[in-house]
């Protein structure tokens, strides 16, 4: 597969030098970047919500007129370092489960003297509490419906290396608002949405968090005991959010947040009065296990998605990352050598912070933390998950991610392979990737300075490294733009 180079010149946006103003607010800044005026590129509009930190409201791209969501978190709200961390953890791990048609999409974020905001997709649909409120309990077909999505954003986030830790009705979005013709009609919870990552979490096999997070009715035993968890505590909220769905109101009750604790400690819900006695036997072992005080004997994500209720309801799913994971890994294995290449250059560049995310799913695939995957590791981690990929499948991941073809995936290797499965490339990244490739700053790649980094790379011999070059289809002048490479790298 070639790469066609047009005689475009386009330049690359400079990154001019800082100001000194511009350089005492990076120091200042919360997410580390220059400030920003929301106002400039959006139309801010009516309120959509707000909480302890943050205010979220209806925005308008000023340049299409897209509608989007903007949460707008004052600074002045963010007393302690430790605040401000989870708010920098949150946009981090927002970019990383960029893609996931699961969780509301982060377009970007703005910051200035007074506050950060988050520009978010837009969900017409509303949130699934507000819902829920209104209807009391659901027929059990519905229930399944909801729980069924609820349980592919849990399956996304786990494979993707994190616990929410904060599950609840509230933190669900419904896409869109469900019509039929001209009349309303049942709200279409086939494509429910994950918000709010402000408490969520990285997952590391083997550590387990301390931190007691959460809201009362939903929180999990052992985050109360302070004893250590992991993410379990998500099949434990959902779980909650299951019994709300068919009783109409929660399992764990009290007049204030102690009494509430007490009960969820208890861990003893209600399953005997009504509406239980007419509520399937098939259910009620779900919702029981699901609220399994014991975290290792509760079911997974997966267990919960291939659930005989949710069988005998119609809306039991094999798990639903299986086919994206296979289709971008073949995509990424049919990418030519400088494609792969240049990813591998942007990799290298991204600061550690924003690779903790790829860094925790590495992690749990390395089991034996030698450093590097094997295949077998690779696939019992996939196991592990309740993934139904085959070994044929699992091979074909493998050596799509064994680029130096030794049989192992080390973390460079993984992480360059990741990116092209987040598919999310920073303006900046790229722009600092084409500039490494761009030795003599005149704002195009020459076929010499093709060959002198794939030299410092040791991409091979000199026969290996003229057919890498090779594989560039290019015209008169042979020079590669900005433009040309950003949608090399993007195909």
């Amino acid at each position: 597969m070639g790469i066609f180079l047009s005689k475009n010149q386009n330049l690359p946006p400079q990154l001019p030098p800082p100001s000194s103003s511009e350089l005492h607010h990076r120091q200042d800044s919360i997410l580390g970047k220059p400030y920003k005026n929301l106002t400039d590129d959006y139309k801010i509009g009516k309120e959509l919500g707000r909480g302890k930190f943050a205010v979220t409201s209806i925005c308008k791209e000023k340049s299409t007129g897209k509608k989007y969501a903007c949460k707008s978190i004052p600074k002045r709200r963010l007393v302690t370092e430790s605040e401000k961390q989870h708010l920098k953890r949150e946009v981090r791990i927002m970019e990383h489960l960029s893609g996931q048609k699961n969780v509301v999409e982060l377009k970007c974020t703005y910051e200035d003297n007074r506050s950060v905001h988050l520009i978010m997709e837009y969900c017409e649909g509303g949130e699934l509490y507000d819902k829920m409120k209104a209807k009391g309990r659901y027929s059990e077909k519905i229930a399944a419906q909801i729980i069924s999505s609820i349980m592919k954003v849990v399956y996304s986030l786990h494979f993707m290396g994190v616990m929410h830790r904060d599950l609840k009705p509230e933190n669900f979005l419904l896409s869109k608002r469900g019509v039929l013709g001209f009349l309303p009609c049942y709200a279409d919870y086939t494509m429910l949405k994950a918000i709010d990552f402000g408490l969520s979490a990285y997952i590391e096999e083997g550590k387990l968090n301390q931190e007691k997070v959460g809201t009362a009715f939903y929180v999990a035993p052992e985050v109360l005991r302070r004893q250590g968890y992991g993410k379990e505590v998500d099949i434990w909220s959902a779980g909650v959010i299951l019994y709300m769905l068919l009783t109409g109101v929660p399992p764990f009750y009290g007049e204030d947040e102690k009494e509430i604790f007490r009960a969820v400690m208890k861990a003893d819900p209600d399953m005997e009065n009504h509406p239980w006695p007419s509520i399937s036997k098939n259910a009620k072992k779900l919702v029981k296990k699901m609220l399994t005080v014991d975290p290792k004997k509760r079911p997974t994500a997966a267990d919960v998605l291939n659930d005989q209720w949710l069988v005998d309801n119609g809306v039991a799913t094999k798990n639903p990352i299986d086919d994206e994971f296979l289709v971008r890994m073949k995509n990424f294995r049919a990418m030519n050598k400088f494609q792969r290449f240049a990813l591998q250059v942007i990799a290298d560049i991204i600061p550690p912070d924003e690779q903790e995310g790829l860094k925790a799913m590495f992690h749990n695939i390395d089991t034996d933390e030698d450093k590097v995957i094997t295949r077998e590791e690779l696939e019992k981690s996939l196991v592990r998950v309740g993934s139904n990929l085959g070994s044929e499948e699992i091979k074909i991941i493998a050596e799509a991610a064994d680029a130096d073809r030794n049989g192992l995936i080390d973390y460079n290797e993984f992480i360059t392979a990741m990116m092209n499965f987040r598919r999310t490339y920073k303006e900046e990244h790229l722009l600092k990737a084409f500039q490494k490739f761009d030795k003599d700053d005149n704002n195009r790649i020459s076929k010499d300075e093709l060959k002198s980094m794939l030299e410092e790379y040791k991409m091979g011999d000199a026969d290996t490294i003229n057919d890498i070059i090779s594989e560039i289809h290019v015209n008169a002048d042979g020079e590669i733009s900005y433009e040309d490479f950003c949608k090399m790298v993007k195909s």
